[in-house]
């Protein structure tokens, strides 16, 4: 079964999570060609192409494709979509936007987040915010599947497979860029981040996070949040983990002053080393910590970035 992986890049670089979706899209065939579209995209293109288990890299350079404007990059993977028997994308912000329009296009149904790849037909994915997983079949010919990236390990680098350029479908003229106010940070990127940080209402103000910041920073760490917080203004938007925010499985998670909603725990419940600091020991955070501290975090939180500083 040939399959196509449609790689998020900035230009440069296809997304580090590009290589986990080669892994589960290795899983469903043999046979892995990775879709680079943008403008001027040699070099991604060849990073595409330096992932191992990918047999074609096609590049579509296009000025029409130098912003990633969904609906310009949909009909091209449209258009390529009858030689392949499933269209593969990172559960992240840029397939979350495209693959639906993709599925909807091709009149099929799509499969988002898997999380586990049964068979080339079937997938295993979080329902109810992670509290239960259904096994869901597809009987469309061509299947449309975003997969989340922190389930499958990232394909190793030392692949060299061929480029081949092709053209693109130019501005459908139904959206335009304007604009984009990136936030820049020093910080890992949350969800390629090896340890996370993360605070909740129980920081009480933006001011208070500068503890975190600290902690963070020490560690190495990117920076988190509940959604409570993120609603109260403490932190931007991109801070936030959890259904509605950004998955992340770390080596370690740090919760702080998060109660532990459900929908929180959907988005870093499979970190493998789970601390939580909460006053509140009744807090459901601390059913799927595996080490629990309850206590004042204002007292515990200075006290930790001392001890790491001491390390």
């Amino acid at each position: 079964m040939a399959i196509l992986v449609v790689a998020a890049h900035d230009g440069k670089t296809v997304r580090a999570n590009v290589a986990n979706a080669v892994t589960a899209a290795g899983q469903m065939g043999s046979d892995v060609t990775v879709l680079v579209a943008g403008s001027a995209c040699d070099d991604a293109a060849k990073s595409a192409a330096a992932i191992a288990g990918v047999a074609k890299v096609l590049q579509a350079d296009d000025a029409a494709y130098a912003n990633w404007l969904a609906e310009d990059i949909a009909p091209l993977i449209v258009k390529l979509a009858p030689n392949y028997s499933h269209i593969v994308m990172a559960a992240d912000s840029v397939g979350k936007n495209i693959a639906p329009r993709v599925a909807a296009l091709l009149d099929v149904a799509q499969v988002s987040e898997a999380i586990q790849v049964v068979s080339p037909d079937t997938f295993v994915r979080p329902i109810y915010a992670g509290n239960a997983m259904a096994t869901v079949q597809s009987a469309d010919k061509i299947k449309v599947v975003t997969v989340r990236p922190t389930n499958f390990k990232a394909a190793a680098g030392g692949g060299s497979a061929a480029i081949e350029k092709i053209g693109g479908e130019g501005a459908k003229g139904l959206s335009s860029y304007v604009g984009a106010e990136l936030s820049k940070s020093e910080r890992p990127e949350l969800t390629s981040a090896k340890i996370v940080v993360s605070g909740g209402r129980g920081l009480q103000s933006g001011e208070n996070f500068k503890m975190l910041e600290t902690l963070a920073d020490k560690l190495g760490a990117g920076l988190g949040a509940s959604r409570a917080a993120v609603d109260a203004g403490y932190v931007p938007n991109d801070y936030q983990v959890g259904q509605t925010g950004k998955v992340v499985a770390p080596d370690l998670y740090i919760a702080i002053g998060i109660s532990g909603a459900i929908q929180h725990l959907a988005g870093m419940k499979d970190s493998k080393t789970i601390v939580a600091i909460n006053k509140d020991e009744e807090a459901p955070i601390f059913q799927v910590a595996d080490y629990g501290i309850v206590g004042d975090l204002f007292q515990i939180v200075p006290e930790l970035t001392a001890a790491v500083e001491k390390k």
